[in-house]
């Protein structure tokens, strides 16, 4: 299946940090636009919001005849951050 290498590379690197760093994932954006979604994390790091690309995640969940495609964008946020 196209993309399960990735996907699974993808899941041991978060596996890996909640080991390291106790932390959770906090969903910043949610869109429909594949643009409109690469812009905003554009602009995550141009802010200065995101430093580490270990510590952004894009969720695409897969559209059928009924529910569009959505991509969420969550950052990784450790245990006793503010």
């Amino acid at each position: 299946m196209p993309g399960q290498r990735k996907r699974k590379r993808s899941r041991e690197r978060a596996r890996r940090r909640a080991e390291d760093v106790p932390g959770h994932w906090e969903p910043l954006f949610s869109t429909q636009e594949d643009a409109e979604m690469r812009e905003y994390v554009r602009r995550l790091y141009a802010e200065g919001k995101v430093t580490d690309p270990e510590h952004v995640r894009i969720d695409m969940f897969c559209g059928r005849l009924v529910h569009p495609t959505t991509y969420r964008v969550s950052i990784y946020v450790p245990e006793g951050s503010a």
